[in-house]
């Protein structure tokens, strides 16, 4: 999932070249960059100071528990029991037949992660392996250039996020295709007889169209006119670089926090947060575990990633000690209005903000996510995440895991989603093998 992108005026008909497309989004963008907030945040040249100190050191390949086994089963129900055979993929939430590119995204990644355990055989691969490219490749795509921001798991047709038939699409995300993207890499890399397949795919894709200044660019269809946007806030940002950069596109402005990283004191740890404020830019800023986390387990972290993934975590376990209540936050689905949430350790100028996409905020909805406990806990392994991973058992149901549980009353948050399971299944194969992209 994507926060909301920031937005700017910058109409394009569809049949331009990448070249005259380019062209006019740099314009637009140059126009904007002279207007708004954007634009005095990104000519400030500064860079965010890192300490030297690196933080807590991942762990991967512990191997695992008798435990880690039956949770590694659980999570790949979910992937048994809303599987859409007649296009290869998968419901990104139970009883909705809809799925975003990052959903899609996240199944290639637990089907990977599946066979990296054992838990699917060779045939079980390669068969949802080709089933998955022929939908990717019958999918219709917005404007003849990139796949859709959403689409009916069960027809392929291209919807909004209600699952209501958009025939003409409602735009790209640039941060979802950049998930396909890395996991479609790491497919390649583990089995190279779908290199060539993988690589035709991806040429009738107009990958040039979300770059623009080495940053990602998604797209909305508003009034019959298509906006372009600059998309991503920090940790998906510099994660759907790293994904985006495996296949040669240029995004080295968006590879690193610095430019638009500052520190900021929660719970009395010093963590990164966005500069870009939300007030300036029409977007919310949370800081939460998933980019952080997701890099881990797929590409390894840098020294960077390292340290504010460290910091971050042990803004967490500190949040914990100091009020009692466990302490778990990402982005995550729940099972009431406004049904998603981003659970931040930092948002829109506030400690512990958990955030509604149009900025609304909804504290008394916190919740103790689940996929974020395995996370951490794949991670780093410390006491406290052990105690928080137990403590989350009951969550374990007939067709996977529970997205988390209310803070406030304990309630168990029943969401039942695809990236919730795909996550637990990252982090278990991390915690036996390490990176999705560095095993064969």
């Amino acid at each position: 999932m994507s926060p909301t992108p920031i937005q700017t005026d910058a109409p394009v008909r569809a049949n331009r070249s990448s070249f005259a497309f380019l062209t006019g989004l740099l314009l637009t963008a140059g126009i904007a960059v002279q207007q708004d907030g954007w634009g005095r945040v990104m000519r400030d040249t500064g860079l965010a100071q890192l300490p030297q100190t690196e933080g807590l050191q991942p762990k991967p390949g512990q191997g695992m528990t008798t435990q880690d086994w039956r949770s590694a089963a659980t999570a790949w129900r979910y992937f048994e029991s809303h599987y859409r055979a007649e296009t290869g993929l998968v419901d990104a939430i139970h009883d909705h037949p809809s799925a975003t590119l990052w959903d899609q995204g996240s199944y290639l990644m637990a089907l990977l992660a599946a066979k990296g355990l054992g838990i699917v055989d060779d045939g079980t691969f390669l068969s949802r392996s080709d089933a998955f490219l022929s939908g990717l490749e019958r999918l219709p795509l917005f404007e003849g250039r990139l796949p859709n921001k959403a689409y009916d798991t069960r027809s392929l047709a291209m919807v909004d996020y209600a699952n209501t038939p958009v025939p003409e699409g409602i735009g790209w995300s640039a941060l979802d295709v950049s998930r396909l993207l890395m996991a479609l890499r790491i497919l390649e890399i583990q089995t190279p007889e779908y290199g060539p397949r993988i690589r035709a795919l991806l040429a009738t894709w107009d990958l040039a169209a979300m770059t623009a200044e080495g940053r990602l660019w998604g797209s909305s269809r508003q009034d019959g006119q298509t906006r372009y946007h600059q998309e991503g806030r920090i940790g998906y940002e510099q994660y759907g670089a790293r994904a985006a950069a495996l296949w040669g596109l240029d995004v080295l402005g968006a590879s690193t926090a610095r430019p638009i990283m500052a520190w900021e004191e929660v719970s009395g740890i010093n963590i990164g947060i966005d500069r870009r404020r939300a007030k300036d830019f029409g977007a919310i800023t949370p800081v939460v575990s998933e980019p952080y986390v997701l890099q881990a387990f797929e590409t390894g972290l840098n020294a960077e990633g390292r340290l504010l993934a460290s910091r971050l975590y042990q803004a967490q376990e500190a949040r914990a000690r100091q009020t009692g209540q466990a302490t778990m936050v990402s982005e995550d689905h729940i099972d009431q209005a406004p049904h998603f949430l981003y659970g931040a350790v930092f948002g829109n100028g506030a400690d512990w903000a958990v955030l509604a996409e149009d900025g609304s905020a909804h504290d008394a909805l916190r919740t103790v996510s689940l996929k974020a406990a395995f996370a951490w806990q794949a991670l780093y392994g410390t006491p406290y995440t052990e105690e928080v991973v137990v403590g989350l058992d009951h969550l374990a149901g007939e067709h996977g895991w529970y997205a988390g549980q209310y803070e406030a009353d304990g309630r168990v948050n029943m969401a039942l989603t695809l990236n919730t399971n795909a996550v637990v299944l990252e982090a278990l194969h991390y915690k036996h093998k390490g990176p999705l992209l560095l095993v064969e």
